[in-house]
C-alpha cells in the first residue's frame, strides 16, 4: 500500500463515519441532520454570532480548534489534508519575453506562474489540454523552449491563441476537437507532457486516463469542478474508491469549490443578498402551496438582485409557474429568508470541515489510479489558497526524477 492509498484510507473512513454532517442539502433541510445524535454541536451552533459565523468560515485552524470539543475528529481530518509545498523547478519567468501576460487576468497569470514553475523539466513536447487561448501554453513554450499542442474546444479562442503565439514567434500549434472524442485522445503521445489547469471533471478524468492507456511520459493536472461529470453520480477511478461506501451526487462533488477564502467583501454582500432572496421566495412557495419541499429556481442575472426582494419574487413565480396572490407581505418573508441564511451558514460551518478533505479523496483516487499504472506521482500544492482555493496539483510520470515520493 502506498503512502497516498493509507491516507486515502483514513479519509474515507472519516468520511463515510460522519456523512450525517456533511452529505446533505442545506436548503432542503429544516433542521440540522445531527440534532438528536450531536445536540451539543447544534447548541454551540445555536451560540455562535453572525460575525464568529463569517470569521471561522474564513480560517480553517479557528474552525478547527472551535469545533474540536464537539467534532474531535476534525483534528485527524486537518492533518489528513496536510500537503507539501511543491518545489519550485523553474523561475524562469523574469526572462521571457514581454507580451505573455496580455489578456489575461491578474489572478489567472499568478496561478500560471506558480504551476509552471513547479513543473519538472523533462525536455518533451507538451500538450495542452482544454488550452481556451493558450495563455499558459505561451508560458510552456517561451520557458522550455519546447512544442505545445494545445487542444481547445472552440473554434474562435483557437484562432485567438495561434495569432499571439505567432506574434511572440512561439512554436505552438491550436488544434480545435472536442477533448472526449476519439481524434483529440489521437494527440496523447508516449514521449510528451500533458498539462491541464484547471479542467473540469470529466475533462481532467479523461485526460488522465487516456494519459495512462497511451503511456504518456508525463502529465501534471491542476483538478476543477469535480460535478462537471457526464454520469449522474461520480465514477471512481481506482480500486481504493471503488471499494468505499461513499456515492457522492454532483452536489456532492460541489462541495470543494464551495470555500469562500478568496470572496472580498462586495462578494460575500452580493452572496448574503441572493441566498436570502433565494431562501424568502421559498419559504413563500411552501405557504402557498401547503408544502415543505425546497424549490430550486434558475440562475439569476445579479442586476435583478438590485432590484429587490418583491422583484426577485415575481421573477422567480414567472420561472416556476406560480401565481402569486395579491397583497404578499414581501418584507415578512424578505426577513425570513434572511433569518433562514444564518441557519444555512451554521450548517456550511459544519460542512467546511470536510470539504478540503472531500477534494482530496478525489485527488488521492485520481493519485492511486495512476500509481497503480505504474507511474510514480507526486501530489502537493504549487501556490497559496489566496490566488486559487483549488491549488492542489498531481504530477505522474513514468520515470521518477524527485529523489522520493511521499
Amino acid at each position: 500500500m502506498s503512502a497516498y492509498s493509507e491516507v486515502f484510507r483514513q479519509l474515507d473512513v472519516l468520511l463515510t463515519k460522519h456523512r450525517a454532517l456533511w452529505q446533505f442539502m442545506p436548503f432542503a433541510c429544516r433542521d440540522y441532520p445531527w440534532q438528536e445524535d450531536l445536540p451539543a454541536l447544534s447548541d454551540w451552533l445555536n451560540q455562535l454570532s453572525d460575525d464568529e459565523i463569517s470569521c471561522l468560515l474564513q480560517d480553517a485552524e479557528k474552525l478547527r480548534d472551535a469545533i474540536r470539543p464537539f467534532l474531535p475528529d476534525a483534528a485527524a481530518l486537518f492533518e489528513l489534508t496536510s500537503l507539501p509545498v511543491l518545489p519550485r523547478v523553474s523561475d524562469a519567468m523574469s526572462s521571457l519575453p514581454r507580451g505573455l501576460d496580455t489578456g489575461v487576468p491578474g489572478r489567472k497569470w499568478h496561478q500560471i506562474q506558480a504551476f509552471q514553475s513547479v513543473l519538472p523539466r523533462h525536455g518533451l513536447p507538451w500538450l495542452e489540454w482544454c488550452a481556451g487561448k493558450g495563455h499558459l501554453g505561451r508560458v510552456l513554450a517561451a520557458a522550455h523552449q519546447t512544442p505545445v499542442t494545445s487542444l481547445e474546444w472552440q473554434q474562435a479562442l483557437c484562432d485567438d491563441g495561434q495569432q499571439m503565439a505567432a506574434q511572440l514567434s512561439l512554436p505552438m500549434t491550436f488544434v480545435q476537437g472536442d477533448a472526449f472524442s476519439p481524434e483529440s485522445v489521437q494527440l496523447i503521445q508516449p514521449k510528451q507532457h500533458a498539462v491541464a489547469l484547471h479542467a473540469c471533471g470529466d475533462l481532467h478524468v479523461t485526460l488522465l486516463k487516456q494519459v495512462e492507456a497511451r503511456k504518456g511520459q508525463a502529465v501534471s493536472v491542476s483538478p476543477c469542478c469535480y460535478h462537471l461529470i457526464r454520469n449522474a453520480v461520480y465514477q471512481p477511478l481506482s480500486a481504493d474508491a471503488k471499494s468505499s461506501r461513499l456515492t457522492l451526487s454532483k452536489h456532492d462533488l460541489k462541495m470543494p469549490l464551495q470555500e469562500t477564502v478568496t470572496a472580498g467583501q462586495r462578494v460575500r454582500n452580493q452572496r448574503f443578498v441572493e441566498v436570502s432572496y433565494r431562501l424568502g421566495f421559498d419559504a413563500l412557495q411552501q405557504t402557498l402551496a401547503g408544502s415543505e419541499t425546497y424549490l430550486p429556481v434558475p440562475n439569476v442575472q445579479k442586476a435583478l438582485l438590485n432590484e429587490g426582494f418583491e422583484a426577485f419574487c415575481r421573477w422567480a413565480a414567472e420561472k416556476k409557474g406560480i401565481v402569486l396572490p395579491d397583497g404578499v407581505d414581501y418584507q415578512h418573508w424578505q426577513q425570513a429568508g434572511e433569518k433562514r441564511f444564518y441557519q444555512i451558514e451554521r450548517m456550511e460551518l459544519v460542512r467546511q470541515v470536510f470539504r478540503r478533505p472531500l477534494e482530496l479523496w478525489l485527488v488521492y483516487d485520481r493519485t492511486i489510479f495512476m500509481e497503480s499504472a505504474g507511474y510514480q506521482v507526486r501530489v502537493g500544492t504549487f501556490c497559496e489558497k489566496p490566488v486559487t482555493p483549488r491549488n492542489i496539483l498531481i504530477h505522474a510520470q513514468l520515470e521518477n526524477e524527485w529523489n522520493s515520493v511521499p
